[in-house]
């Protein structure tokens, strides 16, 4: 029997993280739960290509947009589950013993977060996003989402958006999205360069807005800037 999980990872100038990311795949191989490894490339100009080629990755290359990106990398998969995983998040040690209960039946699931990084603010907004998860199933994707392909094709496939498309499919989900015990270890740059408070309300007013009916391409341009 042939493994059952295709490995999705969209990048964008992502050598920082991504080798971290690709080495937590290890135990999924030594597992043989891993069939096969795609990078989702929106245009990288650092060294992401090539550490993907060195990983084995297939790679397929497109505009970034990370919704479309991701798209275009399920397209270019075939094992029964999808696990769709940012360049800079890396999975615990021990992921594998998760994983392997779920498998026996289409679902949804997503992981547990925490930050690369210690005190109380990371603490309190890795915090929050658990208990987000919990209580409103509403994940983002530095959590990870492990998925069932016949599952997604019923919701209408992962959503090409530029913006949010995570949140998107989790409302599509509803339900059969569900958390895993087993951590995803994201990145916590962007947090310590715009301060912790800044970027968490930054994150909570981009999710009003879009909850509001905002234009989603005009809620990633102003994400970016």
């Amino acid at each position: 029997m042939r493994a059952p999980i295709s490995i999705v990872i969209p990048t964008l100038d992502a050598e920082g993280g991504l080798p971290a990311c690709l080495g937590s795949l290890g135990e999924g191989l030594q597992a043989g739960l891993i069939r096969e490894l795609v990078i989702s490339d929106g245009g990288s100009r650092d060294a992401t290509l090539q550490i993907a080629g060195q990983a084995g990755a297939r790679v397929v290359t497109g505009p970034p947009s990370r919704g479309g990106q991701v798209r275009r990398g399920i397209a270019a998969t075939e094992g029964d589950w999808l696990f769709v995983l940012h360049a800079d998040t890396h999975l615990a040690e021990g992921w594998t013993q998760a994983v392997l209960p779920v498998l026996t039946q289409p679902g949804a699931w997503h992981f547990r977060l925490r930050f690369d990084a210690r005190g109380v603010m990371p603490f309190w907004v890795a915090g929050w996003a658990n208990l987000r998860s919990r209580l409103f199933r509403l994940p983002y994707g530095d959590q990870g989402l492990l998925i069932h392909r016949e599952v997604l094709e019923d919701v209408g496939g992962y959503p090409d958006l530029a913006l949010m498309e995570d949140v998107a499919l989790a409302r599509r989900l509803k339900t059969r999205l569900r958390g895993l015990p087993a951590t995803a270890v994201t990145s916590a740059d962007k947090y310590r360069r715009q301060g912790w408070l800044r970027r968490g309300a930054r994150n909570l007013g981009t999710l009003a807005r879009y909850f509001a009916g905002a234009d989603v391409s005009a809620l990633a341009r102003r994400y970016r800037r």
